[in-house]
């Protein structure tokens, strides 16, 4: 069986050696999705020092892009949002921060409620307060 690996033009580069995705038959595996955009080291709604220490976060912002990043690859590879059946969501901030995350959640999910996990962790590769690892079917 062939595995294909997926890269996406819309999505943020990635920060490590490994592809936006990898397809196996009709499944198709996301690497963990951040809110950054593609071609800068800009994160929406988060503030950072110089020494690239956040000042102030905005997590709605960070959701919004996020929930963008993971539809561009989605696309890319040929499936879609519908086609989403399990996420694991890593929150750095799960008290203030889950309300929130959770209200545009469902939103964004209202006709699709794929199966969901949410952790909080100390912190993530860059300076973002939330990401998101996909599972879904093409």
């Amino acid at each position: 069986m062939t595995i294909d690996r997926i890269e996406s033009n819309k999505a943020p580069e990635p920060v490590g050696l490994y592809p936006h995705a990898r397809k196996i038959g009709n499944l198709l595996f996301l690497s963990g999705v951040g809110p950054r955009e593609r071609g800068t080291k800009k994160i929406p709604g988060v503030e950072l020092t110089e020494d690239g220490i956040i000042i102030s976060y905005d997590i709605e912002a960070q959701c919004h892009s996020v929930f963008r990043n993971v539809k561009y690859i989605l696309e890319d590879a040929g499936s879609s949002w519908q086609n989403i059946v399990d996420v694991t969501v890593y929150l750095t901030n799960m008290k203030d921060d889950f309300p929130i995350y959770n209200k545009l959640w469902a939103e964004y999910f209202k006709d699709n409620l794929p199966c969901r996990t949410t952790l909080e962790i100390n912190c993530l590769p860059t300076p973002i307060g939330i990401e998101l690892k996909v599972i879904a079917t093409i």
